[in-house]
């Protein structure tokens, strides 16, 4: 039986990050060609079995500050007039556009009412979250810049079972990269990709058997209309 969650933040329960990052290109007139190969090979590293350490890794374990990090990727990067991008608060404004998705949140506040524990697991990017009202969702936090250890290595997910204490078998990870959901499975913990919020909380129904507010919600207003 399922009693914990444990979800992600950045693209699930916010909207996605493609969408942030194209009003960032937008806003910083950044040859979005150029930032979409140095990204790409950065991500690739990271994500998905690269030899060796890499700056995402560093930036993710809180190894490097988010500085450090932004004077390196503005100096690979341009913009349309030829020059590098500004460096300083250059990962605030990459994710300036994230929105919170209300129904998400509906969901977890409707989750943790039914008993089962939740767990924040978030990749931090050096960027500041805002907290107002996580302490009615989340039973823990665990933030990987915080914590010194990222998603998807297997001691981060531990440490998140620990914060809860539940075993694997008893939990549930929802988050939009599939190779951390691909890590949580082989320590027993079922995944669910997140696509959209309305998908996610209608397989989350069916794995904690149980009816969310989110997904009521669209559904009063379908039989309204």
């Amino acid at each position: 039986m399922v009693t914990g969650v444990l979800i992600d933040w950045g693209g699930v329960l916010t909207t996605s990050l493609t969408d942030s990052i194209a009003r960032w290109i937008a806003a910083d007139r950044i040859d979005a060609d150029r930032y979409y190969t140095v990204m790409r090979e950065l991500i690739d590293h990271a994500y998905q079995g690269g030899d060796g350490e890499s700056l995402v890794h560093a930036l993710e374990r809180g190894e490097i500050d988010g500085p450090s990090f932004e004077r390196d990727l503005a100096a690979r990067l341009l913009t349309m007039d030829g020059a590098p991008p500004v460096a300083e608060g250059l990962l605030e404004r990459m994710f300036s556009g994230f929105e919170r998705v209300d129904a998400m949140y509906d969901m977890l506040r409707d989750v943790r009412h039914n008993g089962v524990k939740t767990c924040l697991l978030s990749n931090s990017w050096s960027h500041t979250y805002p907290r107002d009202g996580w302490e009615e969702i989340f039973d823990a936090v665990v933030i990987s810049g915080e914590v010194g250890m990222r998603k998807p290595e297997e001691r981060i997910y531990r440490h998140a079972l620990g914060q809860i204490g539940l075993a694997g078998e008893e939990c549930v990870f929802i988050d939009d990269i599939e190779a951390n959901i691909v890590a949580a499975r082989a320590l027993g913990i079922a995944g669910i990709h997140h696509r959209d919020a309305d998908t996610t909380i209608a397989e989350l129904e069916t794995v904690l058997r149980l009816t969310l507010r989110g997904k009521d919600r669209h559904h009063g207003l379908d039989q309204a209309l």
